[in-house]
């Protein structure tokens, strides 16, 4: 017999199950899982909507919808009730980010009443170190100081601009990134090394839950690069994370940009899983 499907958006009462299913894989599904784990199910307090796949009275994948559109556990039908209640709805996220295959099969479904994105990063590993880094730390890379933002902030401009393609600040001004980044420094979820007023090696630790967490912002400044800093600056991120933030440690990186790949792994990433990114 066929079973009954159905979605629906999540609230508080559904929050056991949705906790469940975040935890078949917390690595791949950190994000979303930290944002849960931080502000529960409600639509007010989450900034968007969890919808969920429920088979049989059971939920079977998620969604969460908000400014990014990230597909949780999701086979084929979940993707298709996904992608069609947001083209019913209309687009409102800056982007489609997860699992390949579920982020493929919903842009495809997407594309049509939503294209033409501005990028599509089809190929994106997702790495992860669960033990102490392969290379030795750099002992200058420590965490920011709060008094440090003037100095931190035009470094992650500049990394965001470079990465993303636009720039943080073009809204407002660059007052709600500030107030981001600012955030992670009070966190202590922000490291770098700083030589005479510039960083010259930064990365944040973005997502963190009790079982994993996922480093963003990795940057050096164009001009120091290929001077062997990258490695050390990423081992004593990891090392510090690993320390006191979470016992894994992912990221995921362009598939082409192969320098970047190759020092992963020489500090001890491995590849866990593939994402894709649809960016608008």
């Amino acid at each position: 017999m066929l079973g009954t499907s159905a979605l629906r958006v999540l609230g508080a009462a559904d929050l056991p199950e949705v906790e469940a299913l975040l935890a078949v894989d917390p690595v791949t599904d950190v994000f979303v899982s930290s944002r849960v784990g931080a502000l529960g199910l409600e639509s007010a307090r989450l900034g968007g909507e969890m919808w969920g796949h429920v088979v049989d009275g059971r939920i079977e994948a998620l969604c969460h919808s908000g400014a990014n559109l990230v597909p949780v556990q999701a086979g084929p039908a979940a993707v298709s009730a996904f992608a069609d209640r947001a083209r019913r709805q209309g687009r409102r996220c800056a982007s489609i980010v997860g699992e390949r295959a579920a982020v493929a099969a919903m842009w495809a479904a997407l594309e049509p009443s939503w294209g033409p994105a501005r990028d599509v990063r089809p190929n994106q590993p997702l790495m992860a170190i669960d033990h102490a880094p392969d290379v030795a730390p750099d002992p200058l890379v420590r965490r920011v100081r709060d008094e440090e933002l003037d100095i931190l902030v035009p470094a992650c401009v500049a990394m965001f601009t470079e990465e993303v393609g636009v720039s943080p600040v073009s809204a407002d001004g660059g007052a709600l990134y500030r107030t981001r980044v600012a955030e992670l420094v009070r966190g202590g979820r922000s490291f770098a090394r700083i030589e005479d007023g510039r960083v010259v090696f930064k990365a944040e630790v973005g997502a963190v839950t009790a079982d994993a967490c996922q480093l963003q912002g990795v940057w050096v400044p164009p001009e120091l690069r290929g001077q062997g800093r990258s490695a050390p600056g990423m081992a004593a991120v990891v090392a510090a994370a690993l320390a006191d933030i979470a016992p894994v440690v992912s990221l995921y990186v362009n598939d082409y940009n192969d320098a970047a790949r190759a020092t992963y792994r020489r500090v001890g990433f491995s590849d866990h899983a593939t994402f894709m990114s649809v960016l608008f």
